[in-house]
């Protein structure tokens, strides 16, 4: 035998066999569906407005421009006393967030408004589970800012020169 055939039956012999772990692992890194990234990801704007008497999720895209999803407490509680309540808000959220998905997006900024003016520029009850809701969907959360209007000068307050007299 010469030294050419020594080696081609060298690499003719049968290659040692994988063990079962080995080809388990094959077919579990071949099963699973490559996704292909179409560009940078999608983000968006997610306005909260949140008074006293309701909470109102405005989602839009980064310019403000168009709007990706709209919904507020009022839509998804019965009575008028709950459309502020954190429950409707988390409702509201939810709904925002199938709809963002839906559409694409990954991650959003989140402006919280409360009413402002010569009041309280507090944001209401529900502004806080609508962030919780929006936090809990699964985006990518960029900045949360407060958007809520504060007057340069105003107009003169209720209650005349001495204020409300009990």
């Amino acid at each position: 035998m010469s030294e050419t055939e020594a080696k081609i039956e060298e690499a003719e012999a049968p290659v040692e066999e994988k063990t079962e772990v080995e080809e388990s692992k094959e077919v579990a890194t071949k099963s699973e569906p490559e996704t292909k990234k179409e560009g940078p990801a999608k983000w968006g704007i997610a306005h909260i407005y949140s008074s006293y008497n309701n909470t109102i999720i405005h989602m839009t895209d980064l310019t403000g421009a168009e709007t990706v999803a709209l919904s507020s407490g009022g839509v998804h509680v019965n009575a008028d006393r709950y459309e502020s309540s954190p429950f409707a808000a988390m409702k509201a959220a939810n709904t925002v967030i199938e709809s963002a998905k839906a559409k694409g997006f990954a991650g959003f900024h989140i402006r919280v408004r409360a009413v402002g003016g010569v009041g309280s520029r507090v944001p209401g009850p529900g502004a806080q589970a609508a962030i919780r809701a929006l936090a809990r969907g699964g985006f990518k959360i960029g900045r949360i800012d407060d958007v809520t209007p504060i007057p340069h000068d105003t107009t003169r307050k209720k209650g005349g020169k001495r204020g409300r007299r009990v």
